[in-house]
């Protein structure tokens, strides 16, 4: 059935929003989502009715343990998992990385060898080269391909051997929207004895995701990106993070997930990602779906998805038609999300930038803390690109008025 954009942008109250009556185009997606009233309700909801801390016997309080366990739940369908012991909720993607990487340094000796991809978002990069330094192991880069925009099987092999400890590798770049064949990469680090751990950021407002079936061992994501609060999430196989040295306080809870929960958790944001889960099952009712929670996530992601596509393709097609645009990504749509990242021969991407915004078309420039991809483009290091990206509750009419802004700036 057709896409119900105008229902979905009913649920978006910040699309409503305007400039001195000028409207407002939300291109600045892959920096960060605005937020369904599902999840601005939820927020509400916990500070106006059950605003307490956990653990105890008061109403509010029990209510808080039952909505954090619901929230687990939910989010274990949502990656994919039957575990929601296997889910940690923290502060965002970068934070739990930290956390993550200084309990499996316990596991590495000095001259065992990690491996990170020079497709990554610094938050999958910084805490593993600093790790390896604490623990004198050997770093090895692994090159992406610059005409699939993808890390090929093919690069990953040859790095491959009995000192490789851990694969960090992205779902999709955030720069250039490329997507890596998690499965196949993952297959090759497991058979070679080395743990993989996946950034999923960019990933997950476009495409749903299932752990199980990618055969990884964290995998980590930010619900900010998929139409949530700010919060980070990581997926961590059961029996790893039961082995794990959790860094954590020591009357601290040893039981998952909350063995890894440092401090007192968001419990007002937990609960407005509780209310973004409730709207993708929201949506997939719309386009007339029902089912178990996964299929109904599933129904959800492949309506937004088509949208997108068809969004994506408009969007890509009118950017290679500019004269003087030069793509940092695939000329396709196939193994990309709806990321595009562009430099221009006359005007720098903050002129861009600056200018794109003054017409209310927003957007991100620079590295956006993709730095090892933006060596690897011989990019300027301040500069970096102009960075478009949509999302589901985008429109045609958005595409086309950009592209028009965009055309007109550039010339």
């Amino acid at each position: 059935m057709k896409f119900p954009i105008e229902q979905v942008r009913a649920n978006f109250p910040a699309l409503a929003a305007t400039d001195s009556g000028r409207r407002r185009i939300y291109f600045d997606n892959a920096a960060g989502t605005q937020v369904p009233q599902h999840t601005i309700s939820r927020i509400t909801d916990f500070f106006e009715r059950y605003n307490s801390n956990t653990g105890v016997f008061n109403t509010t309080s029990v209510e808080v343990d039952a909505m954090f366990d619901e929230t687990t739940a939910a989010l274990a369908d949502f990656l994919g998992t039957s575990d929601p012991g296997e889910i940690i909720i923290g502060a965002n993607m970068t934070t739990l990385t930290y956390q993550l990487s200084r309990s499996l340094a316990h596991r590495f000796a000095p001259g065992d060898e990690i491996i990170i991809s020079r497709m990554e978002h610094e938050g999958n990069v910084s805490p593993w080269l600093q790790m390896a330094q604490d623990r004198d192991l050997t770093v090895r880069w692994l090159d992406f391909d610059r005409d699939s925009w993808c890390v090929e099987p093919e690069s990953l092999k040859p790095l491959l051997n009995e000192r490789t400890k851990l694969l960090a590798l992205n779902y999709a770049s955030n720069m250039t929207g490329g997507v890596n064949d998690v499965k196949a990469l993952a297959s090759l680090a497991r058979e070679a004895g080395a743990l993989v751990y996946v950034d999923a950021v960019q990933f997950a407002s476009h495409r749903l995701i299932d752990v199980k079936d990618l055969g990884v061992d964290f995998l980590a994501c930010s619900p900010y990106k998929y139409f949530g609060p700010h919060l980070g999430v990581v997926y961590g196989r059961r029996d790893l993070l039961e082995s794990l040295h959790a860094y954590k306080l020591r009357c601290a809870s040893e039981d998952l997930p909350y063995r890894f929960s440092v401090g007192t958790p968001a419990f007002e944001l937990i609960a407005g990602l509780m209310g973004t889960l409730e709207y993708f099952q929201w949506l997939a009712g719309l386009v007339g779906v029902t089912g178990s929670r996964r299929e109904l996530f599933s129904a959800a992601y492949n309506a937004m998805g088509e949208h997108e596509d068809h969004l994506s393709s408009l969007l890509l097609e009118g950017l290679l038609s500019i004269p003087g645009l030069h793509l940092q990504g695939a000329k396709s749509l196939e193994h990309r999300v709806a990321t595009f990242s562009f430099v221009h021969d006359k005007h720098l991407p903050s002129a861009i930038a600056k200018a794109l915004s003054s017409e209310g078309l927003f957007c991100h420039w620079g590295d956006n803390y993709a730095v090892e991809v933006a060596k690897t483009l011989g990019l300027d290091p301040v500069e970096g690109v102009l960075r478009l990206g949509l999302a589901h509750y985008n429109t045609e009419a958005e595409v086309k008025e950009a592209l028009e802004i965009i055309g007109r700036v550039l010339a």
